[in-house]
């Protein structure tokens, strides 16, 4: 396995970074193209492995498809195979295998879909029997991962009596259950959420011309960047909204608290480092579960004590997102806690740091990008498994060049 050994300029280069396109909304505007049979390309589109799983099986004349560690890809998928008429078979990487999809399975039988496990209960690879859906009226706790919401939402107006979605209990990701609704809506599917309780009618969606915008989870780690920097320091981002549909976009009320200021231009999205930061940082999650690791990493290597919440669906990622955390910050000196299923925190207790180290990434993209700005206090890191940040953001790496990095392969 490689590694890259990073070493930061001591004060990094104003630069205008391109960022990636949005990969959230790039992999539900490829089902929502594929369901209403646009003739029109997606413009604009992600190029993360995520999103070119979903293309390869979407063009694909095979009905066999292996997704790799593509989760978004996984889930969408198996509600999109269930309504197409024939026999599929779904399958991922390890890690996809241990990553439960028994929500989504019941709640896609229980409305006329056929799916079964073809090895571990409750989990990939599936065995899919596609064919037209009963659809109704069906329940489902609202902490699950929104993937498996939007995955029914999207192919809801194909169900014969439609679907009324009841969620129970505080809904996790909320906005990206939001994202998916607006975007259907495009398609000319409106929908209404009242309490807990969607209703999509049935129907079918209309093509239209769609661009994906720029990835906001991407623009964290720029934000990341420029709290580590120089008061003054800024870079300018491409390829973002101002008003944008995408939850993560609350990174710019998040970092004014690392003392991080934003400002739209024509030029794109000006971010500079303002130099007030907050003695203590605490935070909910619940809605962009995504920025907790780039965030957690920011606060403990600016010294900053801080209590997170809502991160119950981090154990179920790419990795146990709390458990990795955790130990690689260890190895950086931070005693960081939590009680294994939905909090963590730090108080400030510090250890002494293991030497030589090489930041262990799991499999898991938020992994290298999260630790990789940080070699702007530690000046030199290294980091095992780099090309893994292809899974949403390719050009990671090169843009971290532009700002003035080093950056060296070693075995």
């Amino acid at each position: 396995m490689d590694k890259f050994e990073i070493q930061a300029p001591d004060r990094f280069k104003f630069a205008e970074i391109d960022l990636p396109s949005s990969k959230s909304i790039s992999n539900r505007l490829l089902i929502l193209n594929a369901l209403s049979y646009s003739p029109y390309p997606v413009k604009n589109l992600s190029d993360s492995d995520d999103t070119k799983a979903l293309i390869d099986v979407l063009t694909s004349n095979s009905n066999s498809f292996d997704v790799g560690a593509g989760g978004t890809t996984m889930r969408f998928l198996t509600a999109y195979l269930s309504k197409i008429v024939g026999e599929w078979y779904i399958t991922g990487s390890e890690r996809m295998k241990q990553r439960p999809v028994n929500v989504l399975i019941d709640a896609l039988n229980s409305l006329g879909a056929k799916i079964e496990y073809v090895e571990k209960e409750g989990y990939p690879p599936l065995k899919i029997f596609g064919s037209a859906l009963k659809g109704g009226e069906i329940e489902m706790k609202g902490d699950v991962s929104s993937q498996y919401i939007s995955a029914l939402l999207m192919i809801a107006p194909y169900m014969e009596d439609g679907l009324t979605l009841h969620l129970k209990g505080e809904i996790t990701s909320r906005p990206y259950i939001d994202l998916t609704l607006k975007l259907m809506e495009q398609f000319g599917i409106k929908c209404s959420w009242k309490g807990g309780s969607i209703f999509v009618p049935a129907g079918g969606y209309i093509p239209v011309s769609s661009k994906v915008e720029g990835d906001w989870s991407a623009a964290s780690y720029w934000y990341q960047a420029v709290s580590f920097a120089t008061p003054g320091d800024s870079v300018v981002l491409k390829g973002l909204k101002r008003h944008s549909w995408q939850g993560d976009s609350v990174v710019r009320e998040i970092y004014n608290s690392f003392g991080v200021t934003t400002e739209f231009s024509k030029r794109g999205l000006k971010i500079v480092n303002s130099g007030n930061r907050v003695k203590k940082f605490s935070y909910n999650f619940i809605n962009e579960p995504d920025l907790a690791q780039t965030v957690a990493v920011t606060a403990a290597f600016l010294g900053i004590p801080f209590n997170f919440k809502g991160l119950h669906t981090l154990t179920i990622k790419e990795t146990n997102r709390i458990e990795a955390l955790i130990t690689e910050l260890q190895k950086f000196g931070f005693i960081v806690k939590s009680n294994g299923v939905d909090n963590l925190y730090w108080e400030g207790e510090r250890c002494e740091p293991i030497e030589d180290i090489t930041v262990s990434t799991y499999k898991d993209h938020r992994m290298a990008m999260s630790f990789g700005m940080a070699s702007l206090i530690t000046k030199k890191l290294k980091l095992e498994d780099p090309s893994v940040v292809n899974k949403s953001y390719r050009q990671y790496w090169d843009d971290l060049l532009k700002i003035g990095f080093t950056i060296d392969t070693i075995k």
